[in-house]
């Protein structure tokens, strides 16, 4: 088992390794925490999940109540939200008891948000069961709802009391999901670290959730992110790296009215097309570039659809990361090397053809 310690104004430490479901009732008197606890999760993992954890925490004479929500991104609003405030309501939950999100980013995001609101915040674990949530969306505080009009709008920064990423629950995901969350070990190594895309590159097509560097892998991203994160909480700066590939990407998500895409599928198009964007306007080598197309192609991925360039700028302009009326992206200079900047948005718009001209490439 490995620990990465978040640093920052509410520290708290994330477990990674495997058969962690089962340890989860002495973690949560390790770390102080008394209360029931509430554990939300979508109907899928409760099936194969949920027995553990709640085994786990009565050993440890935890009364628990378990709650599910409908798999995807369409359970990630207020709606939602709303359904789970009125189970703790009636279920009298008060804040020194515990909400526990298992599951994938959807749930961690839904859950951590109704976490930090209700009774003005309780105690969360998050428990991720999926690669994009185990490297990624667990990690960092960042939990939100969705709107109509644009993802992750509606939100707050609010840290888990700890992270337990269990990677046995790797074991169960389908192949399209296992790609999805590839896409996030992808983004860190074009961020941060040109060895992890390396390693990534040259095992891209045997990497699965049997492989013994998984471990390390995962622990690498998590890393990064931990040490991104404390130097900028609320995303103010240096943060912004982290969303490589997701000013687009989001644009995306939120078009097709998050039912086209899984989060890494609308990723890799948006890492693409930032990486074209960071060669054709900016400093990124046209080699690395070349090295990034080749990687991401490889990865098999929904077809874009068809859409209208104002339509998609008018989805771009509703990221959270612009500021003063002007679009902000995250620019590659070298593999391994980003910096958050803004981009004209003529320049956002040229993505359209060059993705066009990728997808004719792949159909021959």
């Amino acid at each position: 088992m490995q620990v990465v310690n978040v640093g920052g104004s509410n520290p708290y430490p994330v477990y990674i390794g495997s058969g962690l479901l089962r340890q989860l009732g002495s973690l949560y008197r390790r770390h102080n925490l008394s209360g029931r606890a509430f554990i939300i999760s979508d109907e899928s993992v409760i099936k194969l999940y949920s027995q553990d954890v709640i085994q786990s925490l009565q050993a440890n004479d935890i009364d628990p109540i378990t709650v599910g929500v409908p798999p995807g991104e369409t359970s990630k609003n207020l709606e939602m939200a709303d359904k789970l405030y009125e189970r703790l309501i009636k279920n009298r939950f008060q804040r020194s008891d515990v909400v526990i999100a298992l599951g994938g980013g959807v749930v961690g995001d839904l859950a951590g948000f109704v976490a930090a609101t209700y009774q003005r915040g309780v105690p969360l674990i998050q428990i991720p069961t999926t690669l994009l949530a185990q490297v990624d969306s667990s990690v960092g505080g960042k939990t939100g709802v969705n709107h109509r009009l644009g993802k992750n709008l509606i939100g707050a920064f609010y840290s888990p009391s700890l992270v337990v990423a269990d990677l046995s629950t790797l074991k169960t995901l389908p192949k399209q999901e296992w790609n999805s969350g590839l896409a996030e070990v992808i983004k860190y190594g074009l961020i941060s670290d040109r060895v992890l895309f390396e390693r990534v590159e040259r095992h891209i097509e045997t990497l699965s959730a049997d492989d013994a560097d998984l471990e390390s892998i995962i622990t690498r991203c998590v890393d990064i992110k931990a040490d991104v994160v404390a130097q900028d909480e609320r995303e103010s700066g240096l943060r912004k790296i982290l969303n490589f590939g997701h000013t687009l990407g989001h644009a995306l998500e939120s078009m097709t009215k998050y039912q086209h895409f899984l989060h890494g599928e609308a990723i890799y198009w948006g890492m693409l097309g930032e990486a074209y964007l960071s060669f054709k306007f900016g400093n990124l080598p046209e080699m690395e570039f070349v090295r990034i197309r080749r990687l991401i192609t490889k990865i098999e991925k929904p077809r874009l659809p068809i859409f209208e360039p104002e339509e998609f700028l008018n989805h771009v302009y509703r990221d959270k990361k612009n500021r003063d009326g002007r679009i902000h992206m995250s620019w590659l200079r070298h593999i391994g090397q980003c910096q958050p900047d803004p981009i004209d948005p003529d320049k956002v718009l040229s993505v359209i053809d060059f993705w066009r001209q990728e997808e004719a490439q792949l159909v021959q």
